[in-house]
């Protein structure tokens, strides 16, 4: 009785999650291998389409598909969908790495590739493995994680450099202050690392970054 209890429960190990994990990093592979150049857009999953940021995103996104870039998001409402929105309606290709949540995050609309995940790390790893820039809207926690894991692995070079774009000085000004005046005087920063990233306020900056950079 004990070896039948022993085996049902090893069904439910970390050692049987790892054929799940493994196979959400060959989905995201074997799909976004194909895609060519990207840049992932992040921010809030709050914002509704009247917010001036959904716009901006929608504008960005629109810009980036015209430019040659595939746009990829987290798939959801919000700065998200403003991304798909804009990456569909210039004929771009939308993807969405959608992810399983408790409060389910339900895909927008304007995806024409669209991933689920279960696992958020495996997830990051698509955002960055297949991204030629990141482009951070205002948002919450989920895109501060985003915004902060970008620029500590080009800080510790685990990746290689890549434009870091954050969109919207007056809503990111407090972090970028705390950076600079608390974080940077406490020596755990170096100066050098507060160019890891950009702030803009208009869509075409974020192009014209993003092509500066690759020029070079």
């Amino acid at each position: 009785m004990n070896k039948i209890r022993i085996k049902d429960n090893f069904t439910q190990e970390d050692t049987w999650r790892m054929f799940r994990i493994m196979s959400e990093f060959v989905d995201g592979f074997e799909v976004l291998s194909r895609v060519g150049k990207a840049v992932s857009i992040f921010g809030s999953s709050r914002s509704p389409a009247s917010n001036k940021y959904y716009k901006l995103a929608e504008e960005t996104a629109y810009l980036l598909s015209k430019a040659g870039y595939a746009v990829i998001t987290g798939g959801g409402p919000g700065i998200m969908e403003a991304g798909n929105r804009g990456a569909r309606r210039a004929k771009g290709q939308s993807i969405g790495l959608n992810i399983q949540i408790p409060a389910a995050q339900k895909a927008n609309p304007y995806i024409d590739t669209l991933l689920d995940f279960h696992y958020f790390f495996v997830r990051k790893v698509m955002f960055v493995k297949y991204a030629k820039a990141f482009v951070i809207m205002p948002g919450g926690y989920g895109t501060l994680d985003e915004f902060f894991e970008a620029i500590n692995l080009i800080q510790t070079e685990r990746i290689p450099r890549f434009p870091v774009i954050v969109f919207g000085s007056q809503y990111w000004q407090g972090i970028v202050d705390w950076l600079k005046n608390k974080v940077l005087p406490e020596g755990n920063i170096s100066k050098e690392d507060l160019d890891l990233f950009k702030v803009v306020d208009k869509p075409k900056d974020v192009i014209r970054i993003i092509q500066k950079f690759y020029k070079k």
